[in-house]
């Protein structure tokens, strides 16, 4: 278990300040609104806590007494609030379904608000299980700790610090100029080839990113080969199944991918759906147990001494405010359904509402949580979690209403009010993804848990005031693909499409079952498996690495496998070199580089494609053909390969040095 950059001093450093906290609101409002259009144009957002590590550094080095752990809260705050922008996978689905005329302020901020609000609260009691007392890589988490401590230790002077900076200054470089390249289209973004395989059809997709190869060597090899079991199972045994028994003639790439969408994704939502019930029954122990001390540390007396990894945020305002925020969600719930055709239920419904997002609440951010853990939060698959929550919200309702056939204002008020409920459980769910990693990130630099569980608090609450407007501007701008009188610049918002659709099949009787049961059962196969290899004494394969490796494309998952692979294989040598950290050190830096490179520059690009109002803005050309494939594979290798000889030589360098 990795420990805090150096013990705290008598005179502790400034840490949650006020300056830290207005820097991560401005950087909240840039940030946020970039995930937002970004998400709704292309469905991909990206991870904020890093590129806000590097701004806060660069910002707070001017200030006399600025210290790690005031750049630590300023990328908490900024992390936070970037993440609830995922709540537009969710939703716009409102829009579509002809609820909403638009993004009303106050009902949209307070779905997010108490959501995320409850994220925090519910994230709170998991970190001694999920980050303290736990062998979870947490990718970006590390990531983080390891920009901080570089620009701490860079401040201080030192070679090691100086060969350290060079290790992620330039993966940096490399990895935002490669993905520039993409953007061209000079290079391909993605290596793809698509086959028939007997009546079937298959394929194998590596996405050419740097970030992803990066989050690959920082899971380790056993989460990656439990993605690549997924892969297996979902690309090349599922996918050529249900192709052979519908075949047909034409484009098989597309042929694949829809099969791949429309019955895949499912198969792999029942893997995760029992993968996740089975970890929370597996750290349900843990998890008490960091309820225990928390109790504990709030009937210690005031003057006496805690140690550091104690220091949450009380008990008592941890379930104070989980139980306060029950007030405007219901208050929200009761104006959703008052007045409109279910009104004669408000009381039993709302009532069961709140328990519903109360466990089910509980039993997402333990979920998020562990898989923010393992893969990393912006590879987490948190709208296979939206999959399984408007699932389950809206077959709440079926239990309370029946399926009303042939009442539309019904069905739609059902819809609607389950995606209300959808959206404040997501919001748990995105929070309580983030907020575990950027709580392992504050235990590596020694953070105080509690400032930083409040600054979790106030990030919230800046992403809850500045999504509703950025979504009214895109509504009013361009509007939703699938919404009443949608025109031809409308942004595609897949994810809430997905959702929305859900939400009325389920209502309507005519969701995707058999693909959701055949999942759950090989998600069963596969927590006996991954048993007994631990038994056995060998490497585990966790079974929500396999659900995302079904679940997720190709495109993103097979580069996480590459990328596990080459840090096992740079870890194996640095391991038989007489400094085995150092050196180890000079790999996660390196891989950390490659996500910082990716992340910051798809801050820059998301203003680019805003300002354009297009998706490829920066294409020189049409980016098809074997030439910037071939060009791309051959840059992308040549690059990764000199970045890891130039993380070898620095640790050699290091060793020489001594």
């Amino acid at each position: 278990m990795s420990t805090p950059i150096a013990s705290r001093p008598s005179a502790s450093p400034a840490e949650l300040t006020l300056r830290g906290i207005l820097l991560g609101g401005a950087i909240t409002l840039l940030f946020t609104a970039a995930n937002v259009y970004l998400g709704l144009k292309i469905g991909l957002t990206f991870a904020t806590s890093i590129p806000a590590a590097v701004i806060s550094m660069a910002v707070l080095r001017a200030f006399r007494g600025s210290s790690i752990l005031e750049n630590n809260i300023v990328q908490t705050v900024a992390s936070a609030a970037g993440t609830l922008a995922a709540i537009i996978f969710v939703l716009p689905g409102l829009v579509m379904v002809g609820y909403w005329q638009g993004f009303p302020f106050v009902t949209t901020a307070a779905i997010t608000a108490t959501g995320g609000v409850l994220g925090v609260m519910f994230s709170v009691p998991l970190r001694r299980a999920l980050v303290v007392d736990t062998d979870l890589p947490y990718p970006e988490g590390r990531a983080a700790a390891e920009v901080l401590k570089v620009g701490e230790e860079s401040r201080q002077g030192g070679a090691d610090s100086a060969r350290g900076m060079r290790a992620i200054v330039t993966s940096t470089l490399a990895s935002a100029g490669f993905a520039i390249l993409t953007q061209t289209r000079i290079v391909a973004a993605e290596a793809a080839t698509f086959f028939r395989v007997g009546g079937g059809a298959t394929g194998v997709v590596g996405g050419l990113s740097f970030a992803l190869l990066g989050a690959g060597h920082l899971i380790g090899l056993s989460a990656g080969m439990a993605i690549l079991t997924g892969v297996a199972i979902g690309w090349w045994v599922v996918l050529p199944i249900l192709t052979a028994a519908a075949p047909q003639a034409g484009d098989v790439a597309q042929w694949a991918n829809t099969v791949f969408r429309n019955d895949v994704r499912f198969f792999g939502a029942g893997v995760i759906g029992v993968a996740a019930i089975w970890t929370l029954l597996r750290i349900a122990g843990p998890v008490v147990g960091g309820l225990r001390a928390s109790l504990a540390g709030s009937r210690r007396a005031p003057g006496e001494a805690t140690a550091l990894e104690e220091r949450d945020l009380p008990f008592a305002i941890v379930a104070g405010g989980a139980l306060a925020m029950l007030v405007p969600i219901a208050i929200l719930l009761h104006h959703v359904v008052a007045g409109g055709p279910l009104a004669g239920a408000e009381l039993l419904l709302i009532a069961a509402s709140l328990i519903f997002i109360l466990v089910i609440g509980l039993v997402i951010a333990a979920v998020c949580g562990y898989m923010a853990g393992l893969i990393g939060a912006s590879n987490s698959p948190v709208s296979g979690i939206g999959i399984l929550a408007v699932i389950a919200s809206s077959l709440m309702l079926v239990g309370w209403f029946g399926r009303p056939a042939g009442d539309a204002a019904q069905t739609s008020a059902l819809v609607a009010y389950a995606l209300i409920v959808t959206g404040i459980v997501f919001g748990i769910a995105t929070i309580s993804n983030d907020n575990l990693q950027d709580l392992k990130t504050g235990q590596l630099v020694g953070a105080t848990p509690w400032k930083q569980q409040v600054a979790l608090v106030i990030g919230v609450g800046f992403g809850s005031l500045v999504v509703p407007p950025v979504m009214q501007l895109l509504y009013t701008s361009f509007g939703f693909a699938g919404m009443p009188g949608a025109g031809p610049n409308a942004l595609p918002a897949p994810q809430a499409a997905l959702i929305s659709a859900l939400a009325q099949g389920v209502l309507g009787g005519d969701l995707n079952w058999t693909m959701i049961g055949w999942g759950a059962a090989v998600g069963a196969l596969a927590i006996v498996a991954d048993e007994a290899l631990g038994r056995a004494g060998r490497m585990r394969l966790p079974p929500l690495g396999v659900g995302l490796g079904i679940y997720l494309p190709m495109a993103a998952t097979l580069t996480v496998v590459v990328g596990a692979v080459v840090g096992h294989l740079y870890d194996r040598w640095a391991d038989r070199r007489r400094d085995a950290e150092g050196a180890r050190r000079l790999g996660v830096l390196t891989a950390t580089g490659m996500i910082v490179g990716e992340s910051l520059w798809n801050v820059v690009f998301a203003g680019i494609v805003y300002e354009a109002g297009t998706d490829a803005p920066l294409a020189l050309f049409s980016g098809a053909g074997v030439a910037p494939l071939l060009l791309g594979i051959a840059v992308f290798a040549g690059l990764a390969t000199l970045l890891y000889a130039q993380a070898r030589r620095l640790a050699d360098a290091s060793l020489n040095a001594r």
